[in-house]
């Protein structure tokens, strides 16, 4: 049997008071979500382990089935593969998103939805001006910048040490940035010297991050890109934002974990998919049109996981839309991207491998819930759902938070839902 993860990236949400106390997924039409829940099982999926923030580089790592506990390094290091760096072992690789700041504020995370050509001047205008040397004799950069998706980049900092605390932007809407600034963690010193000998220490590292941060503000708003937003009243991408930094991760492909994948792919316009996708031994499919947001090739993206299923045994399909939609707290809008999921992704992939000789497993489940309402992530259980002409239906007949409830798989816990995927 072949499988294929649908998810749609913070696609669950919470009871919202505009559509009569229901959820998103209670309220959208998405008939065919609701048909594969009657004919399937359901049951909710605990993927964010505690003591782990709710992001997305947690919650898929852990529907993938990996213990969080021995791989997880941040989101830097899954954007490195996604982008094609070759960590060495002393990097420290972080997420470095360019956002939106106005009297003070986090305004967005998104830099005003900058897209990755006007992001790229940006970034080599950021490593002409602050790219660093640890010495002319050693020839090599201590701060380099790299170009990745839209607003999404990534930072290396050679000797850096991973033990800082950061914040993510998108859970900082409307909050003041100064405040959010980069500290070193309440570890202890000595600890952390003892095992890191040769990189900076902690404050060290959160020193160099803020002082980055401060001069990108000086340089970005300078550039003539952000002067013409600005003079049209438009979002500027005037601050970088680091986050989420880590060391090389060591992780075993699908392949060598279960003996049902031989080999798979996954399909993301996201970089930190991408590159969870390449450490777990998976190919790397791009599609023309594949956004990251509302306006996706939702079609593009169905055909493509259909081509990789009639060669590969195994696809991920990922889809960012609704969690965009969610952190700019646009009910409309996430509504859509729920339902422009269902039809124009979920239906032409079920109708086409319902035909199949071989049988094809689907699951559908989000990561996490980016509740509207709050613009943020939170790490509560989302429902998910198991289909293939076989199974043996349990009693739920939509798919939604409230109705999974009753399904017949209950609560599972992170790599528990990969054990049950692999048994179907």
């Amino acid at each position: 049997m072949k499988h294929i993860i649908i998810l749609g990236d913070g696609m669950a949400d919470l009871p919202v008071e505009r559509l009569g106390g229901k959820t998103l997924l209670q309220y959208a039409n998405k008939p065919m979500m609701d048909q594969l829940a009657r004919q399937g099982r359901t049951g909710r999926l605990i993927t964010v382990p505690e003591g782990f923030p709710p992001g997305s580089e947690v919650a898929n790592t852990a529907i993938l089935g990996y213990d969080l506990n021995k791989v997880y390094e941040g989101r830097g290091p899954l954007e490195a593969a996604s982008i094609g760096y070759e960590m060495t072992d002393d990097d420290l690789a972080i997420r470095c998103n360019i956002i939106t700041l106005d009297d003070g504020k986090i305004i967005t995370h998104n830099g005003g939805n900058l897209q990755t050509d006007d992001a790229r001047v940006l970034i080599d205008y950021l490593n002409e001006h602050l790219a660093k040397p640890i010495n002319a004799a050693q020839g090599c950069e201590r701060v380099r910048f790299i170009t990745g998706i839209q607003y999404r980049h990534l930072l290396v900092v050679r000797g850096g040490s991973k033990h800082i605390v950061c914040a993510p932007p998108h859970d900082h809407p409307n909050e003041p940035w100064r405040p959010l600034l980069v500290k070193p963690a309440a570890t202890s010193t000595d600890s952390v010297a003892a095992n890191e000998e040769g990189r900076l220490t902690p404050q060290q590292t959160a020193d160099l991050m803020n002082d980055l941060i401060i001069r990108s503000q000086e340089l970005l708003a300078s550039h003539p890109y952000n002067r013409a937003k600005a003079a049209r009243g438009e979002r500027q991408a005037n601050s970088i934002w680091p986050w989420s930094g880590g060391y090389r991760p060591s992780m075993l492909t699908l392949q060598e974990q279960y003996p049902q994948i031989k080999c798979g792919s996954v399909i993301s316009a996201v970089d930190l998919i991408q590159g969870i996708g390449r450490y777990a031994g998976l190919d790397i499919v791009k599609v023309s049109g594949a956004t990251g947001l509302a306006d996706t090739n939702y079609e593009g993206k169905a055909q493509a996981a259909i081509d990789a299923l009639r060669k590969q045994d195994f696809v991920f399909v990922h889809v960012e839309a609704s969690d965009e939609a969610g952190h700019d707290g646009d009910l409309e809008l996430k509504l859509r991207t729920i339902e422009y999921l269902d039809q124009r992704l979920i239906t032409p992939i079920y109708k086409e491998v319902a035909t199949w000789q071989e049988p094809v497993c689907i699951a559908v489940l989000p990561d996490h819930l980016t509740p509207v309402e709050q613009r943020i992530h939170v790490g509560q259980p989302v429902p998910f759902l198991i289909w293939h002409r076989d199974i043996q239906p349990d009693d739920v007949q939509q798919y939604d938070e409230v109705a999974c409830v009753s399904g017949s798989y209950g609560l599972l816990k992170l790599n528990e839902f990969m054990k049950a995927l692999m048994s179907e």
